[in-house]
């Protein structure tokens, strides 16, 4: 039987310093949670008061297998639900500004964030190795891409997961706030939803460093929700109908003439 219409919990909220304060919050969210899939935005592993540096961030990041990790896992595996969370995972002497999809005590899949933010005197490839692979996950009858903030502004990756059968984007974020960034986060993350028709839900952080303004953009061209810059959770459901009006009426998957020749390498 198909399953049209997905939950989804959007938490826009704050990290502190602190990743076992960072934790604590993330697992408090999750427990009153009434969605089948929370989303939490990036970086929420922890921030200091001036963002990332290398020093702090390897503070932090942890194996799959450490503490932080597997807390949020036997969660989804406790409540039946899946759960899409940040970290900064350390393999191979490296570390990747990552996003993990559990559902129901599994990992269904492990995003590291492709683009990384060397912009706006930033500099992400000083702390993170850059990730190669994007990632595809079924969760119910839905096909979900995922990215992480600044890999919004490519969008020749989230065209080659709309040719893969993407009905849904999830994009965590962390958009610092700075002149015009507001209106080119309204800008990006409506157009890779409109020009790849499908959903696209943008989880921000909000606070002093970052824009808020979590969002769910239509397939149709449009902000569904926009949560502002409060520190809140919301859940909403997701349905196919939407979906398919827009495949029907602008089929520009079908009829891209480059569909077989693009690719990411």
């Amino acid at each position: 039987m198909l399953t049209l219409n997905l939950t989804i919990g959007i938490h826009q909220y704050e990290a502190s310093y602190s990743k076992s304060e960072n934790l604590s919050l993330m697992s408090s969210i999750i427990k009153r949670s009434d969605a089948y899939l929370d989303v939490f935005p990036e970086y929420f592993m922890g921030v200091s008061k001036e963002g990332l540096n290398p020093g702090y961030v390897k503070t932090l990041a942890e194996p799959l297998e450490g503490e932080y990790a597997p807390t949020v896992i036997r969660l989804s595996k406790e409540l039946r639900k899946a759960i899409l969370f940040p970290m900064y995972l350390k393999e191979n002497n490296r570390i990747f500004n990552a996003i993990v999809l559990a559902e129901k005590g599994l990992v269904r899949g492990i995003y590291r964030k492709m683009h990384l933010f060397d912009a706006f005197g930033y500099r992400e490839s000083a702390i993170f190795s850059r990730g190669d692979e994007p990632v595809i996950v079924g969760i119910k009858d839905f096909r979900i891409g995922l990215a992480v903030c600044f890999d919004l502004r490519f969008p020749e990756l989230f065209r080659y997961m709309a040719y893969k059968g993407v009905d849904l984007f999830i994009v965590p974020s962390a958009w610092f706030r700075g002149e015009y960034k507001l209106e080119q986060w309204y800008s990006l993350t409506v157009s890779r939803a409109h020009e790849n028709t499908a959903f696209l839900i943008a989880v921000n952080q909000t606070g002093t460093l970052f824009t808020g303004h979590s969002l769910v953009a239509s397939p149709l061209g449009y902000v569904k929700i926009n949560l502002g810059e409060e520190k809140v959770s919301y859940t909403l459901r997701i349905d196919k109908s939407e979906l398919e009006k827009a495949r029907k009426l602008i089929p520009v998957i079908t009829l891209a003439r480059s569909r077989h020749s693009i690719t990411l390498r």
